[in-house]
């Protein structure tokens, strides 16, 4: 049997802009519209998440280091490979996590649940940003 999260075969329904889910009636203009503004408000709510959980992690991840990144530069040293491959590896965990999330069938999940796996893989890529920055630096050196 096929996985369900590569099935492209079912139609998905546009709302303005937004795939709101699976099914063949269009959701009625009132109960899926939403407006720049609060697309403007979810982005600013969710980058503050974001700074808010990388700040609380810092310590947890790095102890009294002052390397924000050494705990990705450890697990490249011990897989043999590069941070950017290391902090990859740890990113798919997370992206496997929000595909089941989405493609699990009958299932809903609250706001919390949502709110975590979506911030986790965000600051995954910001820090994969960060890394990335760092080795354009250096190679400047």
């Amino acid at each position: 049997m096929p996985d369900a999260r590569l099935d492209l075969s079912a139609k998905r329904v546009n709302c303005h802009g937004f795939y709101t889910g699976f099914g063949t009636k269009p959701f009625s203009k009132e109960g899926c519209l939403i407006t720049q503004k609060e697309v403007n408000a979810v982005f600013d709510g969710q980058v503050a998440l974001c700074r808010e959980i990388l700040q609380k992690k810092t310590k947890e991840y790095t102890g009294g280091d002052t390397d924000r990144l050494g705990a990705f530069k450890a697990a490249a040293a011990l897989q043999h490979t590069t941070p950017e491959r290391a902090l990859a590896g740890m990113l798919a965990k997370h992206i496997v996590s929000l595909y089941d999330m989405c493609f699990a069938d009958g299932m809903s999940f609250d706001a919390g649940t949502w709110d975590e796996k979506i911030t986790d893989s965000l600051n995954y890529l910001f820090l994969l940003k960060a890394i990335v920055k760092e080795g354009q630096t250096n190679q400047q050196n």
